[in-house]
């Protein structure tokens, strides 16, 4: 018992799991970017729109799976329950 005690929450989720919920995280922020740039209203030289970083993950998995992509840094979490992919170094 002491054992179950030591593991951080979330480390019995199967990698399987992680790969699919962050797979649909991907596909949700494509199609929300996407959305959001297609709407009426937006010419080219609008200015000032920088497009979606940050979406509310798919409720079809649990909090604790976002939370474990975040402490594995596939994830950063960004304020109220926003989640965005980490900024990739060039």
């Amino acid at each position: 018992m002491e054992e179950k005690d030591n593991q951080e929450p979330g480390e019995d989720i199967s990698p399987e799991i992680l790969r699919r919920a962050l797979k649909a995280f991907k596909k949700r922020l494509k199609l929300t970017s996407l959305d959001e740039d297609s709407r009426l209203g937006r010419g080219a030289l609008s200015g000032g729109a920088k497009g979606v970083c940050a979406i509310q993950p798919p409720n079809q998995f649990p909090r604790e799976v976002w939370e474990q992509l975040r402490r594995q840094g596939k994830l950063r979490s960004s304020s109220h329950g926003l989640y965005e992919l980490p900024k990739t170094k060039k």
